[in-house]
């Protein structure tokens, strides 16, 4: 199993990802939030085949990112990356390490 949570940023909201991958290889996704737009994508994103999360092909797009112009009002949400991430991780394709975005204004 491997877990990720996410927070989003200003909008405060908490989002939990674990992914658990079954014998055939397919990843389950259980995802609480408390954004309802992340609860949204949620409902539509619950087994997935993590190679095709976890790269881009010249075919298809990972169905996260089709979702998320569906499902997401803020196309900045690190949401979808952090649950991509959980993904990986849980399919041997990432080590777990945490990742960091820092934003700020420099007001000279």
């Amino acid at each position: 199993m491997a877990k990720a949570e996410i927070n989003a940023g200003i909008c405060g909201f908490h989002t939990t990802v674990i992914a658990r991958q079954n014998e055939d290889g397919i990843i389950h996704l259980d995802i609480t939030s408390e954004c309802e737009w992340v609860r949204k994508l949620a409902s539509q994103l619950q087994d997935v085949d993590p190679m095709k999360e976890a790269f881009w092909r010249r075919t298809s797009t990972p169905r996260i990112y089709e979702l998320m112009p569906k499902c997401l009002a803020h196309p900045a949400c690190p949401v979808p990356s952090g649950i991509v991430k959980a993904i990986e991780v849980e399919a041997g394709l990432a080590l777990p390490a945490d990742a960091t975005i820092h934003v700020s204004r420099d007001n000279e």
